[in-house]
């Protein structure tokens, strides 16, 4: 499913038009990213906790060359399912 399919089902089960979907969608995912970049974390009861986690730095290799690199250290997301939604998934 992508972004428009998602904002169709979204109109259809909330009985929103679809540039009223289209808002409510792009205004949950700018907040969730504003609050993961601020170093918060987002948790929706049942359906799972968006956060941040960090990687270290590290070396790696080039794949062609062989070479030694460095990777520095990054923040990355990561979304762990709540108990509600892989009950779901599990069905």
């Amino acid at each position: 499913m992508n972004k428009s399919e998602l904002i169709e089902q979204i109109a259809k089960r909330s009985g929103l038009p679809l540039s009223g979907s289209r808002k409510a969608l792009d205004a949950l995912l700018e907040t969730v990213g504003e609050v993961l970049a601020s170093g918060d974390r987002v948790q929706l009861v049942g359906f799972g906790t968006f956060k941040v986690t960090e990687r270290q730095a590290r070396e790696g290799r080039n794949p062609q060359t062989g070479a030694v690199i460095q990777i520095p250290a990054t923040k990355t997301p990561s979304f762990s399912a709540g108990a509600e939604l892989k009950k779901t998934v599990n069905k």
